[in-house]
Parts: C-alpha cells; structure tokens; sequence
C-alpha cells in the first residue's frame, strides 16, 4: 500500500477540471462569436450569396443597332441566321474532349473536323486563325449559314450532340448598297474578352460574356450606343436542378440607330472611281523608273465644305466586312493581315502618310505672307534653285519668270516656294538659329491642321508628321547609336547620309527648309488633314473636327441626340489672304493651269459651279511618286490619292472629275441634269422615322459609271492620257 495520504491528488484534478472548462468555455465562445459573425453581423451577405447558389440566368442578346447612311440607307445591319455554337466548358468536360462530338458534328455541316476544331480552340499568341478571342464561358459559334435541315438533325438528336446548340439568332451584316462597302469606315465586331468583361464591370455599360464589341471604325467609335442591353431572365432551382420558379426578368433593350452624314450613292461613286483610277493608271508607264505606276494603295475624301461632315471616305485596297461574321477563317484573315495583304484594314484616308508634294504649297504661301511678303509681289519662277553645288529643279525644269504667290500656285512653280523656304531659314538663323526664330513656315503648317490628329470620330487616327526644329532634335536623339554604327565616311550613299546623320543630325539644315516649302523631305500629312485645311479655306476659314456620325435616334424613334460638328481653330491668315489663296487654286483648274486639261478644258461650267484645285506630285525615296489631287467648290471638298500613282492630275484628276460629275448631274458638256444629280447640295436633314421608330430607307441602284462619265473618256484616247483627246498642256 501506498503511503501518500489521498488528499495529496485533490489539488492536480481541480487543476486538471479548471483547464478543461477553460477550454471548453473558450471553444463555446468562439463558437458563439462565428455564429454571430455569420448569422447576424453578414447574414445578409451571406443570405444572398446562398440563395444565388440556387438561381440560374438565362442571357437573351440584344439586336445590336443599325448604321445607316445620311438618308436612311443601311450600311450595318441585322439578319436572322441559324447559328451553330458550342459549349467549350461541356466539352473539355468529356473523356476526349469533345472531339468525337465536333468530330460527328462536322459531317453535319460538311465540314472537315479539323475546322470544327480551330473554331473552339482559344486565341494566344502562338495560335493562329481561325481561334475564338472571346470568353471560355460562353458558346462558341461554329457556323452562322446553318441550313434547317442541319439545325433538325442536331436538335432531334440531341444526345449525340451534347454542349451543342442550334438557333436562330440575329446576325450583324453589312449590305453594301449600291455596292457602296464603306468597310473601313464601318469597321466590325469580335466577341468581348474576359479582360474587358473585368474591365467594365463597374462601369454604365458592363459586359456580358455573349457580347460582340465593336474593333474598328464606327462599330467601335458608337459601340456603347450600338450595342444595346442584353436581356436576363433568372430563374430559381433547387439542388437538382429543377425550376422552381422565375426570380427576376429584365427584357433585352434594342440597341439604338446610328445615322451617319456618308450619302451610301455618293460612297459607291467614290470606291468605283477610287479602284478604277489605280486599274487605269496600272497601265501607264512611270516615264522616271520605265516601268508601269504600280498604284499600290490610295484614299478618297468627299466633305462638305462648310461643315466638316464626311459624305463619302474611300481607301483601297478595301474589303468584305462580313468576313468577320460569325467568325473568320484562317484563309479570310491571311488575306486581311499576311505581308501580301498590303494590309486593306488599314483606313488609308485617315492612316495613311505621305510627302504631300505640291497641294502642300497653300500653306507655303499663307506663310511667306505671315512673314511679311506680298501675296501679290513678283517673285522668280525660274526652271532651277541652286543652293552650293546642289540645283532644286521645277517641275519639268519649265520656268514662268516673274508671277505673284497665285500664279505660283496655278502653275504649281517650285523655285518660287524654294527660294521663300530658303530665305525664312536665314533670316531665322540658319544652322545656328535665333531665340526669337519665327520659323513662319514650320508654325503654319502646324496652324493649318498638320501634324496632329484632326479629332475625327473615327478610331486610330494618325497624326503625320511636320519635321520643325523640334522633331529633328527627337528624331536624332532615338536614332543617333543607330546611325554612328551604320555611318562611313566616303561609303555608299546609304552609309554616307548615316554618317552625316550621326554627326549632325539634330540640325535643320537648308536643303531641309527648301524641300519642306513644297511639302517634301520629312513631312508626312494624311488625306483627311488636306480635306480639312482645303475646306478651311473654301468656308472661309474655320478648321472642323470632321464626323461622319449625325445622329443617335433611340430605338422607339422618339429621342434624337443630334451629333453636332465642332470647329477645332481657324486658319492662321486674315480674310483678304484666304480670297487670295481662293483666286489662286481657281486659276488652276482654267487655262494654263495644272488641272485646266481636266476641267474647264473639258467641259467643266466654272461659271455655274466655280471649282478650286491644287495638284500634287510627291516623291518617295525608294518609291515612284505619289499623286496628289486637292479639290473644293462651295459645297463640298474632294481630295485623292494614290500611292506609287504617278502624277496629281493625271492619276486622280479624272476620277475626281467624275465624282463631281455623279453629284452635280453633270454631262461632257458641262450641261447640268438635277434629276441625275446625286447630291447637288448638301444633305441637311435626317431620314424620316415612322411612328413605330422604324426608318424610311430609300432605294439605292448599283453606280453606273458609263451613265456618269462621257463618251470617250473612260479610256485611253490617241492623246495617250485617259480621258483626254489630246496631249496635256501641263501637268503636276
């Protein structure tokens, strides 16, 4: 027996109970405090999330909105197509992965299984078209030109079919009427990314994971209005799935009507004209380089003068947005992006730079007068410029002797412009210039509208380029290492720029002054840049922000927000010098004139419709030149051009002239028909809507163009030039 005395294990036990009851109070308090944490502090969150776990939302798109042209044409709208789509999450949810259904899936549609496949794969850097960009989470369109019978036979055998749907849906499309395409304008969609879902979600204009977004053009420029609300119906399940009753319904909202200032008529005029200049001039020889004009690319710009509206945009090379429909294919999007494409994405009137060549030479002359010189003194038009051993010869080495700045411009003289350039860079300075440098022909360029974006309403607009003193300095200062290790003193010609470039480089020296007076050497301007500056001068002086949309017209038609145009500055020349500027680009299209040969040599009524022009021959090292033509009359601004083209007048002149033609109802003659005429003015109003917020869309006939342009002008005649009986007097 033990001698330890009983009382002697009291004391352990009570110390032994008192820390179980601690414990057993502190697990009941911490219990009790998580249940007050769940129940009562967040029941409510919690109450929500476990009552969602048990609702399930059916998402019914909303039909996107139309654009339609300034008399309620459509040019984007929507058709009822059956659409194939699959389930990419049922899918990978299969052993194999869904490929024996896309496989049997195929043979419905007559496709190979193969191109079943790529369209459900998802896009990434290393994956080529054709691939889906949009959400994992959402179907798939495999096919939106479903006939019934495939769409029968994949809903009544459902279970071979499973993650695969067939429905009608409302599909975009984009008519082309008259054949008028206006793809780049327009642009197209592509399904949302989860990036921008996350992005947006808490916005005004959230995404839904079945939403097509608006990637170029208008699409995207008006997508918040074009895209509308989707509907949702939520329904609530039980744990296994069955219905129980309907939790909430908020009905699809229509997207709503963009109305644009582009006359669809007007659009097929300027596409055709555009794309047949390049075809003619296609056929000509380049008299420098011996060879045909390769006419690679070009743009077209119909405005209205007084307003800045866009009433017809044309760039080639161009084509099909419906490509883009229900998903392209790989063989779509290689002629769309390959490096043969000559990419036709690109919207070339607001995109595309090049050296303006002479139809630059309206700002050279508004600043020799900002510098002080007379519009109306005389000033040498000699046949060349020398500057130390190097010699700037005019256009055909041809001189006129003593003329005012006008005649310069109606000849499109170059010596004039050169000397002036030359001058206003040595009073400035020189290679060591002023603090106070004016620098009168830099700063106009950039007052005029150059060198930045004009703020149309059209995405990825691109700037161009005026090379003053401060661009050299940037532009040396990123490709200086550059040329220091390309540079050899004495080496090739290539070599032998480098190394000049390398030394002194960030210098504006005079031959750059010389050659940007006639809009050459660095200067890079876009299309829509000379449209504006152009109908500047023709409305008197005030640079618009172009548009091209006119109106948002809500989709019961009762709420119309007019999109009204804004003046962005004026041109930085008095009145009496914008007339002078006006008197000289008329003298160009009358006799002696660069352009008379296509106007009023031909039958043009200038004393009826008083037209203004500039020609424009720009040279591209490496490249033939490029073709300039800069038009207006009181009513609308015209300006082409066409990349590798030749001459201004002689590659743009006639197509042009026959755009003039097709809106004033002209003939040969110069005889005026109004019931020919397209748009012999302006297009002030909206197109009517109906009580039910429907839109009155006129008919439209395909452009006729032997209708519009003359006899014996669609050709090459025995003058040798398209649509001339005779040689040229002069051309730029």
């Amino acid at each position: 027996m033990s001698n330890i005395p009983e009382t002697g294990r009291t004391p352990r036990v009570q110390i032994r109970l008192i820390v179980i009851q601690v414990l057993v109070f502190s697990l009941l308090l911490t219990l009790l405090g998580r249940l007050w944490y769940l129940q009562i502090r967040n029941g409510d969150e919690y109450t929500d999330a476990a009552r969602s776990n048990h609702v399930q939302q059916v998402v019914q798109p909303a039909v996107r909105g139309s654009i339609l042209d300034a008399r309620g044409v459509p040019l984007a709208d929507n058709e009822t197509r059956l659409v194939v789509s699959a389930s990419r999450t049922d899918l990978m949810r299969m052993k194999d992965r869904g490929k024996a259904v896309l496989t049997r899936l195929a043979g419905v549609l007559g496709m190979t299984p193969k191109e079943v496949m790529d369209r459900v794969r998802l896009c990434d850097a290393k994956t080529p078209q054709p691939c889906w960009n949009g959400s994992p989470y959402q179907p798939i369109p495999i096919t939106d030109e479903a006939t019934t019978q495939q769409a029968l036979q994949i809903r009544e055998r459902a279970e071979d079919f499973p993650g695969i749907t067939a429905e009608p849906t409302a599909v975009r499309r984009y008519p082309a009427p008259g054949k008028a395409r206006t793809a780049q304008v327009l642009g197209y969609l592509s399904p949302v990314t989860d990036e921008e879902i996350e992005k947006a979600k808490d916005t005004d204009s959230p995404f839904l994971r079945s939403d097509q977004v608006g990637r170029s053009g208008l699409e995207r420029t008006y997508d918040k209005y074009l895209r509308g609300k989707a509907g949702v119906t939520r329904y609530e399940v039980d744990n296994l799935g069955r219905v129980l009753g309907e939790a909430e319904n908020s009905p699809a909202v229509p997207g709503s009507t963009v109305v644009t200032s582009i006359d669809a008529r007007v659009q097929a005029v300027a596409e055709f004209e555009l794309a047949a200049a390049m075809k003619r001039v296609r056929k000509e020889t380049d008299r420098i380089t011996g060879r045909p004009y390769k006419a690679d690319a070009g743009a077209v710009v119909v405005m209205e003068s007084k307003t800045g509206r866009i009433v017809a945009m044309a760039s080639q090379p161009d084509y099909d947005p419906n490509a883009w429909v229900g998903g392209i294919s790989a063989k779509e999007y290689a002629a769309l992006t390959g490096k043969d494409s000559n990419f036709p994405l690109l919207n070339r009137a607001i995109q595309g730079q090049a050296p303006s060549g002479s139809v630059f030479k309206v700002v050279s002359a508004s600043a020799a007068v900002r510098a002080g010189h007379d519009f109306n003194d005389r000033y040498n038009c000699s046949a060349s410029y020398s500057l130390g051993s190097r010699s700037f010869a005019n256009f055909e080495s041809k001189g006129h002797g003593p003329i005012t700045l006008g005649e310069a411009l109606k000849y499109s003289c170059n010596t004039v412009f050169y000397r002036l350039g030359h001058q206003e860079w040595t009073r400035d300075g020189g290679l060591k210039p002023k603090k106070d440098a004016k620098d009168w022909f830099y700063r106009t360029a950039h007052d005029f509208g150059f060198g930045s974006e004009t703020g149309i309403d059209l995405p990825n607009e691109v700037s161009g380029r005026i090379p003053d003193r401060q661009w050299k300095q940037r532009f040396w200062e990123a490709n200086k290492d550059s040329w220091c290790k390309q540079g050899k003193k004495g080496g090739s010609y290539v070599e032998q720029i480098a190394y000049e470039n390398c030394l002194e480089g960030n210098q504006l020296k005079a031959f750059d002054s010389i050659n940007f007076a006639i809009g050459q050497g660095d200067v890079l301007i876009t299309p829509i840049q000379l449209a504006t500056a152009y109908a500047a001068i023709s409305n008197g002086g005030t640079l618009h922000e172009p548009t091209v949309g006119k109106a948002v017209i809500s989709p019961d038609g009762k709420k119309v927000e007019m999109i009204t145009p804004k003046a962005r500055g004026r041109l930085p020349v008095d009145a009496e010098t914008i007339r002078d500027l006006d008197k000289g680009l008329q003298s160009v299209v009358e006799a002696g004139g660069t352009a008379a040969w296509r106007f009023t040599q031909v039958g043009w009524p200038q004393d009826k419709i008083p037209l203004r022009a500039k020609t424009g021959t720009a040279q591209v090292y490496g490249k033939q030149t490029t073709s300039w033509f800069a038009t207006y009359t009181d009513d609308f601004t015209i300006v082409m051009t066409i990349s590798q083209g030749g001459t201004g007048s002689g590659a743009s002149g006639p197509a042009v002239r026959n755009i003039y033609d097709a809106l004033y109802g002209l003939d040969d003659a110069g005889n005026q028909d109004l019931k020919r005429a397209l748009l012999p003015q302006p297009q002030k109003t909206l197109p009517k809507i109906q009580p039910d917020g429907s839109i009155e869309a006129p008919a439209i006939k395909p452009y006729d163009p032997k209708s519009q342009i003359p006899e014996g002008q669609d050709g090459v005649t025995d003058g040798g030039q398209p649509g001339l009986a005779g040689p040229p007097v002069w051309r730029d």
